[in-house]
């Protein structure tokens, strides 16, 4: 049974966030790991906004890698908007609490 759990774990939780768990070794900070989710969000934006530009100027890309870019970009952000209203979430209710 603890095979089963160690797969489901391995799957479900990046390695990164095993390490910062404090399960291995030291890792990257929070504010680090937020910064590259931020400007990976960032890099697939600029992506989009070069494969949209390529195609309408009759550059030598497919509609469907285009629609590929953007729909990857727009679920990025979609991801990045979600997180960042759980940590406002989580920032409210800390803010909330009486000492």
């Amino acid at each position: 049974m603890n095979g089963i759990n160690a797969i489901s774990q391995q799957a479900v939780v990046p390695q990164q966030l095993m390490q910062a768990a404090g399960n291995g070794a030291p890792s990257e900070s929070f504010k680090n790991m937020l910064m590259d989710g931020l400007n990976q969000v960032n890099q697939m934006q600029q992506d989009a906004d070069h494969a949209v530009e390529t195609i309408f100027t009759g550059g030598d890309t497919s509609v469907a890698e285009v629609l590929t870019a953007v729909q990857k970009a727009d679920m990025s952000f979609k991801l990045m908007l979600q997180v960042r209203n759980k940590m406002m979430q989580a920032y409210q209710e800390i803010k909330d609490i009486r000492i």
